[in-house]
């Protein structure tokens, strides 16, 4: 038996449980491993509210970095032991002491990285890859607007947005105090959101990315000139869901464009594995940092739970195993 950070019941923070577990065997074209460390992300957060349906009871984590354990049948690439970053969303699991993955889902973590680090850049690095390369197809010289710049995913959009040549990239946090970090992380401007909404921007971008949904959702889509993209891949906020009209995105030469990296993952990894690829190596040779702000052991991950839900939070949290 493995120790495992689980989900016996739905409900607040409280529910989560650290307990024996079975350790999973990986299937053909799978890796299992041995987690050092897991990234906390808000996926878990609906997985323990109920929101997504799991099983019960569950193990969660979508993200998590530590030593190859044992390789399933066809799996070459990687060797027992070797230190790998992995994404564990299709299985969920990384909150485990053991996870096992799509094998195109493991990279070798490089040297210069350590297992806090490699088990924050799955989840948010991929996926801001994956958001404004494949999916906005950003080309350079455009103008990027982020909601939640300052969050996990929101601290990686800046920075790939201009690594990808976008001429201007502005971000919106939650209050004043989440600023300084949102420049740190790539954006030219950051505004509140509040603000954002109060102003709202017509004809100014070409591409939206909005993790956030309810009430900046419609002027998002507002902000767009023709030919811009929304790109809707959250609704923290838990705001109502948004409608437009067909025949206004054909009028106004918009597109609004969603993005699941857990769906992609399950259904199509041999597109994500590039990516999380490229994501680790930008983070080991400096061109994207991660903003790693706060470790927990294990144990405590209802508390890690509770910081990223007060919405306070920003960067990156992980658990210890």
């Amino acid at each position: 038996m493995t120790r495992a950070v689980t989900i016996p019941e739905f409900g607040g923070p409280d529910v989560l449980r650290h307990a024996e577990v079975e350790p999973p065997r990986p299937g053909p074209g799978e890796i299992a491993l041995d987690v050092e460390c897991s990234g906390v992300n808000y996926a878990e957060v609906l997985f323990r509210q109920g929101l997504v349906d799991v099983p019960l009871p569950y193990v969660p984590g979508i993200e998590a970095a530590g030593r190859v354990r044992e390789l399933g049948p066809g799996v070459t690439g990687v060797e027992v032991g070797q230190r790998v970053a992995a994404l564990t969303m299709t299985h969920g699991g990384g909150y485990g002491e053991v996870a096992v993955t799509d094998a195109n889902l493991v990279v070798p973590v490089p040297e210069n990285l350590s297992t806090a680090e490699a088990a924050v850049i799955p989840s948010n690095t991929t996926t801001a890859l994956l958001v404004l390369d494949a999916v906005a197809r950003l080309r350079e010289g455009e103008s990027v607007l982020v909601h939640a710049a300052a969050g996990g995913v929101g601290t990686q959009l800046g920075q790939v947005a201009r690594l990808l040549g976008a001429g201007r990239v502005v971000g919106t946090v939650g209050s004043a105090a989440k600023i300084e970090v949102a420049r740190r992380s790539g954006y030219h401007e950051v505004l509140v959101r509040e603000d954002f909404l109060r102003t709202a921007p017509r004809d100014e971008f070409d591409v939206v990315v909005d993790p956030v949904g309810g009430a900046v959702r419609r002027p998002g889509l507002d902000a767009l000139r023709m030919g811009g993209r929304l790109i809707a891949m959250g609704n923290v906020s838990g705001g109502a869901d948004v409608a437009f009209d067909a025949n206004e995105l054909w009028f106004s030469g918009k597109g609004v464009l969603g993005f699941n990296l857990g769906g992609l993952s399950a259904s199509r990894p041999q597109e994500v594995g590039p990516a999380l690829r490229r994501a680790v190596a930008e983070v080991a040779a400096g061109r994207i940092r991660v903003e790693l702000t706060g470790e927990f052991p294990a144990a405590q991950a209802a508390q890690a739970h509770r910081e990223l839900e007060s919405g306070a939070s920003t960067g990156k949290f992980v658990l210890h195993h």
